[in-house]
């Protein structure tokens, strides 16, 4: 049995491991900018770290710190990357599968052109999807059009009917 147990922690502060985990010298004010954060909601949330376990501080000076994350602290930050990766995985295969069987029940009903209505990481999953099927992609409006809305691909013929691929 596998179950999933999950390290409790805010995305604020997995933000925080993981700009730490790249730069141990960045300070809060840089952190700050690059997080879209106020300073003393970064000094708040580190201190919260801190308290966990999962960064040390040391003084490199009196006005320089630097921050490590700890064993346990990179724990929790594998993990969340793992957990991350897994679900995006299981999006992308949602996707892939329904854009397999919406290309296959397009080419049953011969149709060989498609016209993709966007451009996001979705349609490209489907773009890929028509071009190993064979099917031509057209640069206008043609035979079908096809697009993602609430996350399931939808088609229209001829630009008439709208029958929704789920």
């Amino acid at each position: 049995m596998n179950a999933r147990i999950e390290i409790p922690i805010k995305p604020k502060e997995y933000d925080l491991l993981s700009e730490i985990a790249q730069d141990s010298m960045v300070t809060q004010a840089n952190l700050s900018k690059r997080l879209g954060m106020a300073v003393g909601s970064v000094n708040w949330y580190i201190k919260r770290l801190i308290n966990h376990g999962y960064i040390k501080v040391s003084h490199l000076d009196r006005t320089r710190l630097r921050y490590d994350l700890t064993a346990e602290g990179m724990k929790v930050f594998t993990q969340r990357a793992l957990f991350y990766a897994r679900d995006s995985l299981k999006t992308y295969s949602k996707f892939r599968q329904e854009a397999l069987e919406i290309v296959e029940s397009l080419k049953n009903k011969g149709i060989n052109k498609v016209y993709l209505d966007g451009s996001d990481e979705v349609m490209d999953i489907l773009r890929l999807t028509c071009i190993e099927a064979g099917l031509l992609l057209c640069d206008t409006p043609c035979e079908v059009i096809l697009k993602n809305i609430g996350n399931h691909y939808q088609y229209a013929e001829n630009g008439l009917s709208n029958n929704k691929h789920t």
